[in-house]
C-alpha cells in the first residue's frame, strides 16, 4: 500500500524540501487534482495538501528550478485542452494560470491513461511523490519527470556514438 499522508502546507513544503535532494532522474513528482486516486504501489507516496493547486505548482516548479542536480519534463493531460467551461466551471482560469507557470515548459501532453501507465511503470523500481490539492476540475493533474540536469539528451546521444564508434572492448 502506498503511504498516503495529509500534511499541512508546511509540512508538505518540507516532505518536498527533503525529498528532492534523493529524487533524480526517472522519479516522479505529481501535482494533482483532489479526486486524484491513492495509488497502491509501495514506492508512491502521497499527501493531501488542502492547499490551492496553482499555488503548489509554483512552489513545485520553484524548488525543481533550484536544484541543479535536476530538471524536469512536464506531463499534462491531453483531456485538458477540450474541456468545456460549462462543464467544469474555472477550467479556462486554470488553463490560463497554468500556461503562465509553464511559460518557461514545452509540456507533453498524452491522454490520461498513458501518462499513468508511464507514472505506474516508473514506480515499479523508483520512487513518486503526489502532491495532491483542493482543486476539484478533471484532468488538471501536472506530472513532472524528472531527469539529470547536468546532463542532457543531446550529451547522452554524442556518448552513445562515441561509444558505438569505439566498437567493442
Amino acid at each position: 500500500m502506498s503511504n498516503v499522508t495529509a500534511s499541512a502546507t508546511a509540512d508538505w513544503e518540507a516532505k518536498l524540501a527533503a525529498l528532492l535532494p534523493l529524487f533524480g532522474h526517472r522519479n516522479w513528482v505529481v501535482v494533482a487534482d483532489s479526486a486524484y486516486p491513492a495509488q497502491s504501489k509501495p514506492g508512491i507516496e502521497t499527501l493531501v495538501t488542502g492547499a490551492d493547486q496553482v499555488h503548489v505548482l509554483r512552489k513545485v516548479i520553484d524548488v525543481i528550478a533550484a536544484s541543479n542536480h535536476i530538471r524536469a519534463n512536464v506531463y499534462l493531460d491531453n483531456e485538458l485542452e477540450f474541456i468545456p467551461e460549462r462543464d467544469a466551471p474555472g477550467v479556462a482560469n486554470y488553463r490560463h494560470e497554468l500556461g503562465a507557470l509553464l511559460a518557461d515548459s514545452t509540456p507533453f501532453r498524452l491522454p490520461h491513461d498513458r501518462i499513468i501507465a508511464k507514472l505506474d511503470q516508473s514506480a515499479q523500481v523508483f520512487r513518486i511523490l503526489i502532491i495532491k490539492t483542493d482543486l476539484i476540475i478533471p484532468y488538471t493533474s501536472v506530472f513532472f519527470e524528472l531527469d539529470c540536469g547536468y546532463w542532457n539528451d543531446d550529451a547522452e546521444q554524442r556518448l552513445r556514438e562515441t561509444i558505438l564508434a569505439a566498437g567493442p572492448r
